[in-house]
């Protein structure tokens, strides 16, 4: 059954959301015409985990899951094959097949935090390598015949890397192609995606006209950006990842800028516009913002992790860094064979590789009972113990 309240539908096209194209008024209207409506976001998987950004774009299409439309989360296992270019000096590097499956391999269980795949109006699940891998030649010229060379250098980035004389590669123009064929494929009614996309979402409304003689609408969401309006990300910083263990992903929350909790609030939470007019002018009036900020990553860990989790992060977060605690609860590891500290940093996970746990003991990260540890190859022998921590948040008691 397809919701039509329009003040429901007001609340999906307004929270979050930057712009609607061709208008927000239109979309409204055949939202609330009670047509059931196929819509998708997409997902490149560039790593292994979702993080909070994407977390925004899975919140909005569980909205509209809730509305009673048909929604898709797509994984792009072929346009991360190309790269997206969106807002990068330089052309990214190129993926393999089977990195892009190793990255995917946990993307859904990661997306039911947030989207149905199960029971009534279950989520679909699609990848754009099932289409896109079999376009011919023919096709793909047929395709770029849509386009103008000038429509592509228009971007800013590509503008920005011409007026630098940096170079500008013909397959980056090809990742908006792709992304907008998927459209078609799919034969959807709307894509959603950040703000940042809108140059991609627009080829797919394009595509969509010119081949199928239809109406292609866009959502564009607000980007989670920090004080110099760079994304949070991991390849801009203050990346937190959907999978992140609740106390790291409370500790990050604690470490991210003061400007950050309204947005956050907005865009990756549950919170009410009152309460969110209630913590702005809590903020303004003086308020020390930890507190706010407190309240906020146990709201975001409670809706990743569960009510209990956020409560425990919470109680971590103030016993380890208010009250200089260490914390009671934390994995247990048993050195049964020599190894070096780097490969012990990576068997823990407190590291995700040699390389990053070598940059971590360099840079002062890694302690054994407080006492820094400054030599990545050191070697640690069977029955060493102690609680082996990195940073402030990350604590392995060795035995």
């Amino acid at each position: 059954m397809v919701i039509t309240d329009q003040n429901k539908i007001n609340e999906v096209l307004t929270r979050g959301v930057e712009s609607v194209l061709p208008t927000k008024d239109a979309f409204a209207a055949l939202l609330g015409s009670g047509k059931r409506l196929r819509m998708y976001c997409g997902f490149d998987p560039t790593a292994k985990s979702l993080h909070i950004g994407h977390a925004i774009q899975l919140r909005k299409l569980r909205q509209f899951q809730d509305l009673g439309h048909e929604v898709i989360m797509l994984i792009g296992s072929f346009t991360a094959m190309i790269g997206d270019p969106t807002d990068k000096a330089a052309a990214r590097v190129q993926l393999t097949a089977e990195q892009v499956k190793e990255n995917a391999a946990n993307w859904k269980k990661m997306a039911t935090k947030f989207l149905r795949f199960r029971g009534e109006n279950a989520a679909l699940l699609m990848r754009n390598d099932k289409w896109l891998a079999k376009l011919t030649m023919k096709e793909v010229v047929d395709l770029a015949s849509n386009f103008t060379v000038q429509q592509m250098i228009e971007r800013d980035m590509f503008k920005k890397r011409w007026d630098e004389g940096k170079p500008i590669h013909v397959h980056e123009f090809m990742y908006p192609l792709m992304q907008g064929y998927d459209s078609v494929a799919m034969v959807v009614d709307a894509e959603i995606g950040g703000n940042d996309q809108l140059f991609n979402m627009l080829a797919g409304r394009t595509l969509v006209k010119a081949l199928q003689h239809r109406e292609k609408f866009v959502v564009a969401l607000k980007l989670l950006t920090n004080d110099e309006g760079k994304k949070m990300s991991k390849s801009e910083g203050g990346f937190i990842a959907i999978d992140d263990a609740p106390e790291e992903m409370y500790g990050k929350l604690m470490a991210m800028n003061d400007g950050m909790i309204v947005p956050y609030l907005e865009l990756v939470t549950d919170a009410t516009r009152e309460e969110i007019d209630e913590m702005k002018t809590k903020l303004v009036s003086g308020e020390n913002p930890r507190n706010a900020k407190m309240r906020l990553a146990k709201m975001v860990v409670q809706q990743f992790h569960g009510v209990r989790a956020g409560t425990k992060a919470q109680k971590h977060f103030v016993d380890v860094f208010q009250k200089k605690e260490m914390p009671t609860e934390m994995i247990d590891f048993k050195v049964n064979e020599a190894m070096t500290l780097a490969d012990l940093l990576v068997v823990t996970k407190l590291a995700e590789s040699k390389g990053e746990a070598r940059r971590l003991v360099e840079q002062g990260g890694i302690t054994l009972d407080d006492v820094k540890l400054s030599d990545a190859f050191a070697m640690m022998t069977p029955g060493t113990s102690g609680v082996l921590r990195r940073g402030k948040r990350q604590f392995v008691r060795l035995s």
